[in-house]
C-alpha cells in the first residue's frame, strides 16, 4: 500500500464519489496521466541538466563520505537518488559481468549485493545471463513509481547516459 498521504486522501475522495474499493479507486486513479509537475528551473546558462546535477550533488554532499555510502537510505526517493549517483560508477554502453559490478559497488557500500538488485529494480542496470549494463534509455515510469523518484531523475538520467555525466 502506497505511503504517499496525499495520494491515499485522493483515492479515499474517489471512493467516496464513486462508491468503489480502494483497490477499484486507485487503479482508476492510476491510470489517469499524471498532473503537471512544475519542473527544475533553469538556471541562468539554461543547462537543465546543470540545475539536475547539482540537485543531485547536494544529496551526494549529504550521505557519501569519501565516494562510499554511510548508510542505504531508507526513504525510497532518497534511495534512488543515492543509486543515480552510484550509476555514475558505471559507463554506458560498457557490459560488465557479475563480479566486476560486484567489485564496483563493494567499493560504495558492504552490501554490494542489495545494491546491485536496487539498480535492478529501479531499472538503472539492466541484467542479462549474468551480465550487467547501464540501461540504454531513461526507464519510464508508472504514477505510482514517479512518487518515489526524484523529480531532477528525468533531467539527469538522460543527460548521463547521453554522456554528458
Amino acid at each position: 500500500m502506497t505511503r504517499d498521504r496525499d495520494f491515499k486522501r485522493v483515492v479515499r475522495a474517489r471512493m467516496a464519489q464513486t462508491g468503489e474499493s480502494y483497490a477499484a479507486a486507485r487503479a482508476a486513479l492510476e491510470q489517469q496521466p499524471p498532473p503537471r509537475v512544475a519542473t527544475l528551473p533553469l538556471p541562468v546558462d539554461g543547462s537543465a541538466y546543470d540545475a539536475a546535477r547539482r540537485e543531485q550533488q547536494r544529496l551526494v554532499d549529504r550521505l557519501f563520505d569519501d565516494g562510499r555510502l554511510a548508510q542505504i537510505p531508507a526513504k525510497r526517493k532518497t534511495r534512488a537518488g543515492a543509486l543515480l549517483e552510484v550509476l555514475t560508477r558505471f559507463e554506458p554502453g560498457r557490459v560488465y559481468p557479475e563480479p566486476e559490478v560486484n567489485e564496483v559497488l563493494l567499493g560504495v557500500h558492504p552490501d554490494f549485493a542489495y545494491l546491485r538488485r536496487e539498480l535492478v529494480n529501479y531499472h538503472y542496470l539492466e541484467r542479462a545471463e549474468g551480465r550487467y549494463r547501464v540501461v540504454s534509455q531513461a526507464p519510464a515510469r508508472a504514477p505510482i513509481e514517479r512518487q518515489e523518484i526524484p523529480d531532477w531523475e528525468a533531467v539527469w538520467l538522460p543527460g548521463f547516459l547521453a554522456g554528458h555525466g
